[in-house]
């Protein structure tokens, strides 16, 4: 029975879009095209909140192909899922601008597909992770906004933030994991240009912990407790900022999870998501 329930969820997170819109570009730095895909709800009479996904990969690989969340679109939500820069293209903050830039761009363009532009969510793992959320505490910061895109009219501002295992202090990660940080070659070493311990400024502007405010949207936060690749510490680090200045923040921890893999979409925890964006988000 069990396996016949796994296959059927299977089936549904297949089919679980009405459209997808595959290959939109919404920006264009250089000679460098930005695209993202749509993953849209059926068509009703009232507009769709909108979660926008940030694929991982260490900022230096991964694609907007694995949209992890686009069975919301089952659920009424339309789903983005972009790309953007790597660091081997160029370092940080061009991730971020990318990132802003397509939020800039939905939000702009969110009458074309039916989608509530004051309802929107950001999401993403790993690398993505740490883009969604300093997103959710950075918007209105002029170093971390950019001009990627243009429709600089819009705003970056997101109701809610759902941060799989992403990277919050890298000033702690340079102390508690030296060999990810500082280290010449590792993904911060490549990302920031220099090891977190010597772009301590830059490090810190790469840091959604550093931004925060009272008007900051709720985070969901969910880590592995054998993580080994981003320690936990950096998901306790976020959500322990959050609560001492009073914010909206929920941590699940996941028991024996590594650095992503199935635990992390059981149906208690794909509950666990719905019921947190639908609670922000209608």
């Amino acid at each position: 029975m069990k396996k016949v329930c796994v296959l059927v969820l299977c089936a549904l997170c297949l089919s679980s879009y009405a459209e997808k819109i595959s290959d939109i570009q919404f920006a264009k730095v250089g000679n460098k095209k930005l695209l993202l895909d749509l993953y849209l709800p059926e068509r009703s009479d009232a507009k769709t909140p909108l979660l926008m996904w940030i694929h991982g990969g260490g900022w230096v690989g991964g694609s907007k192909k694995n949209a992890s969340l686009s069975w919301l679109s089952k659920h009424g939500i339309a789903v983005a899922s972009i790309s953007y820069r790597f660091s081997q293209e160029a370092i940080f903050p061009a991730q971020i601008h990318d990132c802003k830039g397509a939020l800039r761009w939905l939000r702009a363009n969110a009458a074309k597909y039916n989608i509530d532009e004051s309802k929107v969510a950001v999401a993403g793992s790993s690398a993505g992770g740490m883009l969604a959320a300093l997103i959710g505490t950075s918007a209105g910061d002029k170093f971390v906004e950019g001009t990627v895109g243009g429709n600089t009219d819009q705003s970056t501002k997101v109701s809610a933030v759902i941060d799989f295992y992403g990277a919050t202090d890298f000033i702690l990660r340079s102390k508690t994991q030296p060999h990810r940080a500082n280290k010449e070659g590792s993904v911060v070493y490549k990302l920031l240009g220099g090891g977190a311990d010597k772009k301590v400024e830059l490090a810190k502007k790469a840091s959604a912990v550093n931004y925060l405010t009272k008007e900051d949207p709720p985070f969901l936060i969910i880590h592995g407790d054998k993580d080994k690749t981003v320690l936990i510490d950096q998901s306790e680090r976020i959500h322990a900022a959050y609560q001492k200045a009073g914010l909206d923040s929920t941590f699940i921890v996941i028991k024996n999870g590594g650095h992503g893999g199935k635990k992390f979409h059981t149906d208690e925890n794909n509950k666990l998501m719905l019921t947190f964006l639908k609670k922000h988000l209608f």
